[in-house]
């Protein structure tokens, strides 16, 4: 019973500062050194995602992040749009709670945020963000 009592006292002494340490994360290299105002909202604060073009997206592979910034031309059925850039159109979509109560019209410029999803014979955006440009 004492050889199990001191093993479990040697292992609680040794993890203590494996548990005390930073919990980790990501840790931008080229970021700036951190202020020491406290933030109340966390998240990543930085670059977002490749700025990409429509056709350029098609090329991607799947579940590539990307940005891209158009119109919202049509609606095709169900939670499908079709996006148009300069470059061209590529298929959307957009969950109704995406929208974030914001209306959006075939006239406003928007910029979408989300993942390549590329099935055996088509590729469409699985938007995460849709935000209004104003």
């Amino acid at each position: 019973m004492k050889k199990i009592a001191a093993i479990m006292t040697i292992l609680a002494i040794t993890a203590a500062p494996a548990l005390a340490a930073n919990q980790g994360g990501f840790s931008d290299p080229n970021a700036a050194p951190a202020t020491t105002q406290t933030q109340t909202a966390g998240g990543f604060v930085g670059p977002s995602g490749s700025n990409t073009t429509a056709t350029q997206a098609k090329s991607l592979s799947d579940d590539t992040w990307v940005t891209l910034r158009g119109k919202i031309e049509s609606r095709i059925g169900g939670d499908h749009y079709i996006f148009r850039d300069t470059s061209g159109t590529i298929n959307v979509d957009i969950d109704h709670k995406r929208w974030n109560g914001q209306t959006i019209t075939p006239q406003d410029t928007v910029e979408i945020q989300g993942e390549v999803d590329k099935d055996w014979n088509s590729v469409e955006i699985d938007v995460k963000q849709i935000t209004k440009v104003k």
